[in-house]
């Protein structure tokens, strides 16, 4: 019985790594229209998102199965659940890629989004907060949950530097609705993490109750 537990734990596993995988592949995907407007990577990010969707759909029926069929007790149960909740941070996160590729490829051809580096590190950062808390998960790794929120005010720093690096360019003549766009982009990718914070919290609950 608990090889069979084992294993249906296993596939969820396996299934929270393919749509996080989406989501990091999502991100990457979107921010790398910064640099050229290629409107096939943007639809392979609204692909990515509509993939996000239809993995929430399957892990929870996952999960439903793992309840009905093992009827999991204590530690066990808590993992499942907190499956279960970390799956919509995931689906949000994939709107997120999203909102930030549409912005990207409404932004002019003029625009020198070189100037703008620390997007780039932010979005970096962001992905790296969101591998490790979904490897917290699958590992149940506290220590590395634990250290999420530090991981977050990283991200939350580069979100700061870049709003205060467009108030600056506003002052020297850049257009002021490139401006918006951009701190939006950087709004968006500030709240990737806030999402991986939550799963890092999941984390902690399925281990410490």
């Amino acid at each position: 019985m608990r090889k069979r537990f084992d294993d249906e734990l296993r596939k969820l596993n396996d299934l929270l790594l393919e749509m996080a995988g989406l989501n990091e592949s999502a991100i990457k995907k979107a921010i790398s229209l910064l640099d050229e407007k290629e409107e096939s990577i943007a639809e392979e990010v609204v692909h990515d998102e509509e993939r996000t969707d239809e993995y929430e759909d399957i892990i929870q029926k996952q999960c439903l199965k793992i309840f009905v069929e093992q009827q999991p007790a204590a530690s066990d149960l808590r993992r499942v659940s907190s499956a279960l909740k970390m799956i919509t941070d995931l689906e949000r996160i994939g709107d997120n890629a999203r909102d930030i590729a549409e912005i990207c490829m409404s932004l002019p051809n003029n625009y020198d989004t070189l100037s703008f580096p620390l997007i780039k590190k932010m979005a970096d950062a962001t992905v790296e907060l969101l591998n490790k808390s979904i490897d917290a998960f699958v590992n149940l790794d506290l220590e590395t949950a634990k250290k999420i929120d530090k991981e977050d005010d990283i991200v939350d720093n580069y979100f700061v530097m870049i709003r205060d690096q467009l108030i600056d360019i506003i002052k020297s003549d850049f257009d002021p609705a490139a401006a918006i766009d951009f701190i939006m982009i950087a709004k968006y990718l500030e709240r990737i993490p806030d999402h991986g914070v939550n799963i890092a919290h999941w984390v902690i609950f399925t281990i410490e109750g």
